[in-house]
């Protein structure tokens, strides 16, 4: 198992020796950290993507993808305190079933008439909470 860096930018939020409810508490702060750049270039990709022309489904898959390598490590490592290869099937797993929940969100609300683009930003928060609670019990639930 991977540990957390010593000279990373969350040292000084331990996780291991706490009670569940601290625990859980700094890995969901943690998470949050390391997902606010991650969901700004995510999202910059999406818009970028849909500006262009690209469908929505195609432009968040893209989105998804280009950022997947990279959350994989940081999500694992920062919040989770590894990042272990053999977790990545079901990260990927969790990240598809966020895809899918992404989509079809993003078509219920244009339904109703709103843009695409609030749409989609209106489904930022409820996807990282739902990403939060897959990865901290399915992906890296060693951790826990």
């Amino acid at each position: 198992m991977d540990s957390v860096p010593q000279n990373s930018a969350v040292e000084g939020i331990a996780v291991h020796g706490l009670p569940a409810v601290s625990r859980t508490k700094s890995q969901m702060l943690r998470f949050l950290m390391v997902g606010v750049l991650n969901t700004a270039v995510g999202y910059g990709l999406f818009a970028g993507f849909t500006w262009m022309g690209m469908a929505y489904p195609l432009a968040i898959a893209l989105a998804t993808l280009l950022g997947v390598a990279f959350n994989f490590q940081s999500t694992g490592r920062l919040v989770f305190g590894g990042a272990d290869r053999s977790r990545l099937l079901r990260f990927l797993l969790a990240y598809a079933f966020i895809y899918l929940t992404n989509v079809a969100a993003v078509a219920l609300l244009t339904y109703f008439g709103l843009s695409v683009f609030l749409a989609n930003g209106l489904c930022v928060l409820p996807l990282a909470l739902l990403s939060f609670m897959l990865q901290r019990r399915f992906v890296f639930s060693h951790s826990v």
